[in-house]
């Protein structure tokens, strides 16, 4: 099985971006349920042009699951139910770009549904004991824009596609390590490692 791990890089406000240190330390996990499964990673620079440019040749490749990290001010890991046909147009891209337009399809669907078994998602989710929750908004930056163009790229549950908001947490600088409002980062880990697991499972229904 071939599973594709997509994060970001930074972008105004986050100079360093956790979704890039998960994904890298998701694919060196080494579990029983992992030992027939080939990841592998992808940072996503925080632009439209580059998720335009990149998923295409990702999806190329055929993987069976494609999960998208993106980080988002929550307090919870929020599994994202549906993609909408929304973007900013006020706030800009690493690359300074801004959208001319406020949805992403003319003429388009006001949403696009994942089609992975949400509730058994939070449930794996729960039993790590990370705080998680199921989220039908996607926000209008980047990661909603990943994952509609992402869920326009498969076809019925192939890939199974399913995009993941993770809170902060505290990473390797010191002022981070010291910010208890801040999750820590192992746990988050492990739960996404749990999460994974749970999409395996789904894929192989």
């Amino acid at each position: 099985m071939r599973i594709l791990l997509l994060g970001f890089g930074p972008f105004p406000g986050v100079p360093v971006n956790p979704s890039a240190v998960l994904v890298k330390a998701l694919s060196r996990r080494r579990r029983p349920a992992l030992a027939d499964v080939v990841c592998t990673t992808h940072v996503l620079a925080t632009t439209y042009a580059a998720v335009d440019h990149d998923l295409p040749k990702l999806f190329a490749e055929r993987p069976d699951i494609v999960v998208i990290f993106g980080v988002a001010g929550r307090q919870h890991l929020c599994i994202e139910t549906r993609a909408r046909n929304a973007r900013s147009v006020l706030s800009p891209d690493a690359s300074g770009h801004r959208p001319q337009q406020s949805i992403i399809a003319l003429n388009g669907r006001t949403a696009l549904r994942g089609a992975a078994p949400f509730a058994d998602l939070l449930g794996a989710l729960r039993t790590s004991g990370f705080p998680a929750r199921l989220s039908r908004d996607a926000g209008r930056y980047l990661c909603n824009y990943s994952y509609w163009r992402a869920l326009e790229r498969a076809r019925g549950s192939r890939p199974l596609v399913q995009f993941i908001h993770i809170p902060p947490v505290r990473l390797g600088s010191r002022r981070q390590r010291r910010d208890r409002r801040r999750l820590a980062f192992r746990p988050l880990l492990a739960a996404a490692e749990m999460l994974l697991i749970a999409l395996i499972a789904a894929s192989r229904r």
